[in-house]
């Protein structure tokens, strides 16, 4: 899941970037607004982490050009101001979640992936797909009851095409999702990917659809939403 941060505290900004890798997220990050606003101009988030504090455009002007421009992406605010008035003002304006520094990781961590849900129409953390479910919350991964060990890129990769069953996914577009700015990206990285994925999850598991990329077949076996219990 690629995120945008938006925080123009140095000290902070590489903590979350680091921490949030850790749990497996890809993170840009930029320090201001303006940069934010073109990196939403040029690159698909899962979610936005806005500080509202920032040089050069502010945290609600951005946020009130995002929803101008009805982009939907998830938009969770990070801030140090906890009046009441400003939690209000930052959700009225259209962010789907307000968390005050300072704050656990772990609960950022399970903050964005409740937005990113939310916004997917998942009510649960799980996703199934026949005998195959996937859960962010724990990356885990099963296939008939049995866990199924996948590296970081093939947990991102396949929670990306099973977010979309169906979905014919390109070569790009897959790109995108699962590595950051600066990470070298080999020119067969999602060919080997979707090969490993493959030895593990059989090899009719992810459908190439040869000249437009690949994708999960859904044939009304795949549920998002699942609960735990």
């Amino acid at each position: 899941m690629r995120l945008l941060l938006v925080e123009d505290d140095a000290m902070i900004g590489a903590g979350i970037q680091t921490g949030l890798r850790q749990e497996d997220f890809v993170v840009d990050w930029v320090q201001d607004g303006r940069a934010a606003e073109l990196a939403l101009q040029a690159e698909n988030y899962a979610a936005v982490l806005l500080d509202l504090g920032l040089p050069r455009k502010d945290g609600y002007t951005l946020l009130q050009d995002i929803r101008r421009q009805e982009n939907p992406v998830p938009v969770l605010i990070i801030t140090a101001r906890d009046a009441v008035t400003d939690r209000v003002k930052g959700l009225d304006e259209g962010a789907d979640d307000y968390l005050v520094k300072p704050f656990d990781l772990g609960e950022l961590a399970a903050r964005v992936r409740a937005v990113v849900r939310r916004r997917t129409g998942r009510s649960g953390p799980r996703i199934t797909c026949g005998d195959l479910v996937l859960d962010p919350a724990t990356r885990k991964v099963t296939l008939r009851g049995r866990d199924i060990p996948v590296s970081t890129r093939e947990f991102a990769l396949l929670g990306t095409l099973l977010e979309r069953p169906g979905t014919v996914l390109s070569r790009a577009q897959l790109e995108e999702r699962i590595y950051g700015w600066g990470e070298e990206v080999a020119s067969n990285a999602v060919e080997v990917h979707i090969h490993n994925l493959r030895k593990k999850l059989g090899e009719r598991a992810i459908r190439t659809v040869r000249g437009a990329g690949y994708a999960i077949d859904d044939g009304g076996a795949c549920r998002s939403g699942e609960s735990s219990s």
